[in-house]
């Protein structure tokens, strides 16, 4: 394994990403679209937060009780994406090395990182292209 690879070669570059004024209806939309699992909310250009399938789950009932779908949609509109997102997430730099990133995955709580450039959104990268890195490596 090389010790300074930077995130960049294995970060997604091509994100998905909402405005904090969006309504959580598109963040699922997103998130059914595109087979991901993590939405950076911007603020501008400027990363305001991130949000997760599971904060989704966390406030839906449909996998617990048959036909709640309506009761999600509610849930849905009443809340906003600021409400439900995690704030002032923890970012990475494209440069910050692949090792360093693994570290942070390892001693947080943290499945995906914003990847910014001047405060602005450049990328993505997730356990996921950690674990697809290091099964390269072998």
């Amino acid at each position: 394994m090389k010790k300074r690879e930077p995130v960049s070669k294995i970060m997604t570059s091509k994100v998905y990403a909402v405005q904090e004024n969006d309504s959580l209806q598109d963040v699922v939309a997103l998130f059914r679209k595109h087979k991901i699992r993590h939405v950076p909310v911007l603020s501008g250009k400027k990363i305001a937060g991130i949000i997760s399938r599971t904060d989704i789950n966390r406030l839906t009932f449909g996998a617990l009780f048959e036909n709640q779908e309506g009761a999600d949609e509610a849930v849905l509109e009443i809340l906003s994406i600021s409400q439900v997102m995690t704030s002032k997430p923890k970012v990475v730099k494209s440069e910050d090395s692949i090792r360093e990133v693994a570290e942070i995955f390892a001693s947080e709580e943290f499945h995906a990182l914003p990847v910014v450039e001047n405060e602005e959104l450049i990328g993505i990268v997730t356990t996921t292209d950690i674990i697809q890195y290091m099964l390269e490596q072998y």
